[in-house]
């Protein structure tokens, strides 16, 4: 596996100007007529985005987790094009990819995602800022534009000839989108992957987490990966990303053969992780929940949202 994913992108990304720098995210240009948006760790927008500008408009990966960043990404994209913005992908529910999408929704974007995001993105969310929720968070929450295109398996869509392909991933949430631009050679992966940054396992499902990771090169080999956290990464990063998983499954299976659990478990688990990755981002907000919230995946009580049969009742 790891041959594989070496070979399909050990370059370092070609492009890499930095056209934006600001308080919430950095612009950088990623391909051509591709860019991404870097969220800072202690801005408004919490999470990555991006966009695609083609032969008639223009498409948006994610959209922050606060209007304000959003207005300003918005901005960023005026300065480059006046094509008309048509799409916006949210690569999943979390409020940190969509809270921005009213800012694109009134510029005349159409919003596309996994049909499961529009059904959770309200009714989900708030658990993300459990237990003391900020009144702008739960404001946040309720102002969420939904999905109104949404899609089970994959979907294309095309600005003018420019192709992008949108395909579902089991992993982060359950209702993940990759976004991928096949000329320019560009993947968005949302947070099936993060790159020097500890991930959110609320929702996942680390199982088929890892078999995504697996399937990325094959499908895709492309030389430049966007995450949902973290900057631009090459295939090299994936791999590092992939270890982070397998290290906290395999440590929180030995802690529970051990007889741990709960709080012991995390305690015996956390010191051998922050040995390897405490230096990444996010990690004293989200190492210990992980590895708690990984225990009860593999002991079978871990809860997760239900995910909505097709043509099942929606939002």
């Amino acid at each position: 596996m790891t041959k594989a994913i070496l070979a399909a992108g050990i370059a370092a990304t070609c492009f890499s100007a930095l056209l934006h720098a600001g308080a919430d995210f950095n612009l950088q240009k990623v391909g051509d007529g591709v860019w991404a948006a870097i969220s800072t760790d202690t801005g408004k927008s919490d999470g990555n985005a991006g966009f695609v500008i083609g032969d008639d408009g223009i498409l948006v990966v994610d959209t922050f987790e606060d209007p304000a960043p959003a207005r300003d990404l918005l901005a960023e994209i005026r300065k480059i094009s006046n094509l008309p913005i048509r799409f916006v992908v949210n690569t999943h529910y979390h409020a940190d990819h969509m809270v921005g999408n009213g800012v694109f929704a009134a510029a005349g974007a159409v919003i596309v995602a996994h049909r499961n995001v529009r059904a959770w993105a309200r009714k989900e969310n708030m658990k993300l800022y459990a237990p003391n929720p900020t009144a702008e968070q739960k404001a946040n929450v309720e102002s969420i534009v939904l999905p109104t295109v949404v899609y089970d398996g994959a979907v294309e869509l095309y600005l003018g000839s420019r192709r992008v392909t949108v395909r579902f991933y089991p992993g982060h949430t359950g209702g993940d989108s990759v976004v991928s631009i096949p000329d320019a050679h560009v993947v968005f992966c949302g947070d099936l992957l993060w790159k020097e940054h500890i991930p959110n396992f609320i929702d996942a499902n680390t199982t088929a987490w890892l078999k995504t990771l697996d399937a990325f090169p094959g499908d895709y080999g492309a030389n430049t990966w966007v995450p949902g956290h973290g900057g631009p990464a090459t295939a090299g990063d994936i791999v590092t990303f992939r270890n982070y998983i397998v290290d906290v499954r395999t440590l929180a299976a030995g802690a529970r053969s051990a007889g741990k659990s709960g709080d012991a478990l995390v305690q015996a688990v956390l010191p051998e992780i922050r040995a390897k990755y405490g230096k990444w981002g996010y990690f004293d907000d989200l190492a210990g929940a992980g590895i708690a919230e990984t225990a009860e995946e593999l002991a079978g009580t871990k809860k997760v949202p239900v995910p909505v049969a097709n043509g099942g009742a929606e939002q």
